[in-house]
């Protein structure tokens, strides 16, 4: 029984070798990071979506009332204009969003916290879609990366995604 215990504890002492040697070699590969996940992935019979067509993107601080959830006049016209070329279009649009805002003093929030803004933007510029004639079976809203943003704040993108009208 114990020598059986031993071959186990080695065969999960390799595994676990493994698995650290293709992270240290994911995190080497740098930039190309997702392409080797994708290839991995491939391997295995995952398939990926072609890349959205049709992006368009924008700074919701160029968008909203600072600090606030709700459009400026200007950012309701942009939002308006695109959605009704996206509704025009072929397959599903996709609405995602990317980084978060800290208006304010020192990155604070007057009214929300800096995800729950970001979360009611993105529900604000879905329904100025609705009301530009995208309708709710073909807007997809694949939610907050809640990744820096690149340093610009949240930027909110658009585009069409016809491998996702599955």
């Amino acid at each position: 029984m114990g020598d059986r215990r031993a071959r186990l504890a080695v065969s999960f002492a390799d595994l676990c070798l493994l698995l650290l040697g293709f992270f240290v070699l994911l995190q080497a590969s740098g930039d190309r990071s997702k392409a080797v996940l994708q290839g991995v992935g491939e391997q295995f019979g995952a398939t990926y979506a072609a890349p959205k067509t049709d992006l368009a993107q924008w700074r919701a601080a160029d968008l909203f009332e600072p600090g606030e959830a709700v459009l400026t006049a200007a950012g309701n016209a942009r939002i308006f204009k695109a959605g009704q070329h996206f509704a025009k279009g072929e397959g599903k649009v996709e609405l995602t969003s990317v980084g978060q805002d800290r208006n304010g003093q020192n990155g604070a929030i007057r009214r929300f916290d800096a995800w729950d803004l970001a979360a009611a933007r993105l529900g604000a510029v879905a329904r100025t879609l609705k009301s530009a004639g995208v309708p709710d079976r073909k807007l997809i809203i694949r939610g907050l990366d809640q990744a820096a943003g690149e340093g610009k704040g949240q930027i909110i993108r658009l585009g069409f995604s016809p491998a996702a009208s599955q």
